[in-house]
């Protein structure tokens, strides 16, 4: 296997008396998206800051593209873009100055592209950045990240302030950059972002990862919802949940929930009794994400 783009094992972080990470394990490999989520307060901000050089750990250990993010952050940064989600700008400098400042500071980035950039996510650059709103601020960022040959993409709420056409435009580019190879860690309140991004998924509460994998891999242990119509009333179905048959027209509207390890069982079981119909939904990623929160305040992590 190769080695993860980003590694943290037992990464802790201590402010005083509070603790920000509590042995918070995070593995991204390369080529992914990889989905960070969890609260306000859950570590996020200060995982990525952990790994951006911004601060200094207080234990664990923290590997970003095979260095030491805290005496490698030089280097590194030459390999890595970030997109924060409040971007501060120059006022006084228009916003394609600010993105010859960023390109100048990156050193590599490809003109085409930005002028791509800058078109299909229709910014005006010639206004000053003072007078940008929110979302024109996060496109310059955005831009600027997008434009350049980094290896590894770090964003932190990074459609903050766009309206929902430019949040598909920066859907469409993220997907883009991920065929070329890029790596992408991926931290949102938007859960259906993530879901329609992330390759890998980590939730994280109160410093510690609480669940991590692909949504496939999540979903083993949860509930899929099924709503089907038979021609007569079905048996074998004693393993479900939440069992309802009710007879509608010339059949019967069946509705329940099973495990992902016995739908095979319940769709054999519907076609027994004449299937007609049959809608079944795995949870989603903010199903999955309620999940894990009241499994892990069920056992007090």
């Amino acid at each position: 296997m190769s080695a993860p783009v980003i590694e943290t094992i037992g990464l802790r972080k201590r402010f005083g008396d509070f603790t920000a990470l509590d042995g918070l394990d995070l593995r991204v490999e390369p080529g992914e998206v990889h989905g960070f989520l969890g609260p306000n307060g859950a570590g996020k901000s200060t995982t990525i800051r952990i790994l951006l050089g911004l601060i200094r750990s207080s234990g664990g250990t923290a590997r970003l593209l095979g260095g030491d993010p805290w005496r490698d952050a030089v280097r590194l940064h030459s390999r890595v873009a970030y997109v924060p989600g409040d971007v501060s700008l120059w006022p006084g400098l228009t916003g394609g100055e600010c993105l010859d400042v960023l390109a100048a500071a990156r050193g590599r980035f490809d003109p085409a592209r930005r002028a791509d950039l800058v078109e299909r996510f229709e910014l005006d650059p010639g206004k000053k950045s003072q007078d940008y709103s929110k979302g024109n601020r996060q496109k310059v960022a955005l831009i600027a990240a997008f434009a350049g040959d980094s290896e590894l993409l770090i964003l932190d709420e990074p459609t903050s302030g766009l309206d929902p056409l430019m949040e598909q435009v920066f859907q469409q580019t993220l997907a883009e950059r991920k065929r070329e190879g890029c790596t992408v860690l991926l931290s949102s309140h938007i859960l259906a972002e993530v879901e329609a991004l992330a390759d890998r998924v980590s939730i994280i509460r109160q410093g510690r990862t609480v669940s991590s994998g692909t949504l496939d891999e999540l979903r083993r242990h949860t509930i899929t919802h099924v709503h089907a119509v038979t021609v007569e009333p079905p048996g074998g179905l004693d393993g479900v949940s939440g069992l309802r048959v009710e007879r509608d027209g010339a059949g019967y509207a069946v509705s329940f929930g099973v495990d992902a390890g016995h739908v095979g069982a319940a769709i054999g079981a519907l076609h027994a009794a004449g299937l007609v119909s049959i809608t079944a939904k795995p949870p989603s990623l903010d199903e999955l994400f309620l999940r894990n929160y009241t499994d892990a305040e069920s056992v007090g992590v």
